[in-house]
């Protein structure tokens, strides 16, 4: 796992950059506010039901939540089953709110 700063994400996605985002966060949450991620809840992953998600096994992969703590762990998760390129936004969705908004 490697962190990822919210700017580097946005630079990325700004200049059209194809990026895998996986929004670990509870669907209420996802529908509140996101940024164009796959919802896949921690509670997923957590229960290794991570079928759905082999296919980004090598390659890279962002994921989010609300602070960052939740997509630390899911890093965590993916990392331990072989998954290569995990990235955590840091800051989650209330860093990237502080500094783009919504």
């Amino acid at each position: 796992m490697q962190n990822i700063s919210a700017e580097e994400v946005k630079t990325r996605l700004d200049k059209g950059e194809s990026l895998t985002l996986i929004d670990v966060r509870e669907p209420f949450e996802h529908d509140d506010f996101n940024i164009g991620g796959i919802l896949y809840p921690l509670g997923k992953m957590q229960s290794m039901m991570v079928d759905e998600l082999e296919k980004y096994k090598d390659k890279e992969v962002i994921l989010y939540c609300r602070s960052g703590n939740r997509s630390g762990q899911a890093c965590m998760i993916l990392d331990m089953l072989g998954f290569t390129d995990t990235k955590n936004l840091v800051g989650g969705m209330m860093g990237w709110e502080s500094k783009f908004g919504r």
